[in-house]
């Protein structure tokens, strides 16, 4: 029999729990040639999503919990729960239901013909959020002009794969983790599953636009150095209109009666180049951010409380 580990990130989902594992739990149980289980990561939740956790552990030997110290965001939560995942197969998903969990038997007819992934993709965006979903499809299209790793557009976390996957993007324990791009940048065969949005219906969002800003930045510069090559291309470009327009006001300074007038051009121009200087300080300010916290050398999370005896340890 094939064994499968669930793993489910969780931050606050107290009302979501019960559910989640009532819906999918339906699904797997039908599914008699795989062994399921569940590995629920509280990601420092404020709420009671711990007591939880531990009431379905108690109730059902299936599911496994693990605990943070405190918040240490998703990838943190998703990449705790790939180190102490032990299944030949391992399943991403959400609390929220927002990754439907009967999609789960269709995907894994993928992995059964022999795909290394089988990966959801969303067809339609949240609604109401026009602004986030604006954002969220410019920044597919801006990071795969960037960057050499090719994510699909709405692409998910919801996803199968198989153990030698696995094992491949644990190798990459890099403490600024953008799951997304590590999916793409191990490879492996994946085929693709589209799906049409789900609208959560309990609990609420935790994520704002200021921090799919920050998560979009830190994707991109992880897997990418284009942005500093373009600021090499920008000063190469300022500083060709500064010898132009120098040339040009020395020219025209050597013509009677030719002036190019007042200041204003030159004040469009200190100001590109303050602008410049701006933006090439906050660009190499990202990449020093992702040197500095990989130099510390610090623990993805630390864990609090766990059922699993063997991954009771900090990673």
């Amino acid at each position: 029999m094939t064994t499968c580990d669930i793993i489910v990130p969780c931050y606050n989902e107290e009302e979501v729990l019960h559910a989640f594992y009532r819906e999918t739990h339906h699904v797997t149980d039908s599914m008699k040639n795989y062994s399921f289980t569940y590995i629920f990561v509280d990601d420092g939740s404020r709420d009671h999503t711990l007591p939880i956790m531990r009431e379905l552990a108690e109730q059902n030997p299936d599911v496994r919990y693990i605990s943070f110290s405190r918040n240490f965001g998703k990838e943190a939560a998703m990449y705790a729960g790939l180190t102490h995942s032990t299944g030949d197969l391992v399943i991403i998903m959400d609390a929220d239901l927002q990754h439907p969990p009967a999609m789960i038997p269709t995907m894994m007819e993928g992995i059964e013909e022999g795909y290394d992934c089988a990966a959801a993709r969303r067809l339609t965006r949240d609604k109401g959020n026009g602004l986030q979903n604006l954002f969220s499809s410019t920044f597919y299209k801006i990071s795969n002009m960037l960057t050499e790793v090719k994510m699909p557009q709405n692409a998910v976390d919801f996803r199968i794969m198989r153990r030698p996957m696995v094992d491949a993007i644990l190798k990459l324990s890099e403490v600024e983790r953008f799951s997304k791009g590590i999916f793409a940048w191990v490879g492996y065969e994946t085929k693709w599953y589209p799906y049409e949005n789900v609208e959560r219906t309990l609990g609420t969002t935790k994520w704002s636009f200021r921090a799919l800003l920050r998560y979009a930045m830190s994707g991109i510069t992880a897997f990418s150095v284009a942005p500093l090559k373009l600021l090499s291309g920008l000063g190469i470009f300022m500083c060709g209109i500064a010898f132009v327009y120098t040339l040009t006001a020395v020219i025209c300074g050597l013509i009677p009666g030719v002036s190019l007038g007042d200041n204003s051009a030159l004040i469009c121009v200190l100001l590109w180049i303050g602008g410049i200087l701006e933006l090439s300080m906050g660009v190499l300010g990202e990449y020093m951010t992702h040197i500095y916290r990989e130099a510390k050398d610090r623990p993805v999370y630390l864990i609090r409380q766990t059922n699993i005896v063997a991954g009771s340890d900090n990673k």
